[in-house]
């Protein structure tokens, strides 16, 4: 199925709108057929998960910055890097992140097919790094392609986790995070304190029959039940 057909079947939309109206209405079908097959603005190239809103109010750029996660319950602050990479880089730079965790893991997946908007998540522990690896690279167009579909990867006793999330943004948590920072400016990524991720306004998400299908294959190959 080809991706515009894909958008057209299993779409919705997210993010906040400017005065409760969204930038796809009163589109016609030209249009919005026309912004679906932007995937490139200027250097950056988004993956086929998701699209900017029609009046880009935020322009897809590569590039990080700092923020911080509040644990409600502890009330401790945890250091936290997001990040945009284009897609030509973004699984490798996903995989050399996830080798500083060590050489056992836990792996989560995130699904919101059967919920679009929400999402659950479905837990493995102790699986060895070049084993998921293996089956990242096996399922390379689920995982870059698929807007329902999320993964992180944790080491719960350093702690630290890399996240790959439905949007294709780069998410990472814990302490002494410099090591990372390090790669990502190996890969080209520009430090930028100000910048907006797609996330911060209107988007769509893309799914299909068919992700859900690889998605099950995958939770399969990792040995992932539901709970």
């Amino acid at each position: 199925m080809g991706f515009l057909k894909r958008f057209f079947k299993n779409t919705y939309r997210d993010g906040e709108l400017k005065q409760g109206r969204s930038s796809f209405e009163n589109l016609s079908d030209e249009q919005l057929e026309t912004h679906l097959k932007i995937s490139r603005y200027g250097k950056f190239t988004l993956t086929d998960a998701v699209r900017p809103s029609y009046d880009l109010q935020v322009v897809p750029e590569a590039g990080y910055r700092h923020d911080f996660y509040h644990d409600k319950d502890s009330g401790i602050k945890i250091p936290v890097i997001m990040a945009a990479a284009s897609r030509e880089v973004l699984l490798e730079l996903f995989l050399d992140l996830i080798d500083r965790l060590g050489h056992e893991v836990d792996v989560v997946l995130e699904t919101s097919h059967d919920r679009p908007g929400k999402h659950r998540d479905l837990y493995r522990e102790d699986i060895d790094l070049p084993i998921l690896k293996s089956s990242l690279y096996e399922f390379e167009d689920l995982l870059l392609g698929d807007g329902c579909t999320g993964i992180a990867v944790l080491n719960p006793e350093i702690p630290q986790e890399i996240q790959l999330d439905e949007h294709k943004l780069l998410i990472i948590y814990g302490q002494e995070l410099a090591d990372f920072e390090d790669i990502l400016d190996d890969y080209g990524l520009p430090r930028r304190e100000q910048i907006k991720f797609i996330t911060e306004a209107e988007h769509v998400h893309t799914s299909s029959d068919e992700f859900v299908q690889q998605f099950e294959q995958m939770k399969f190959r990792l040995g992932i039940e539901d709970e």
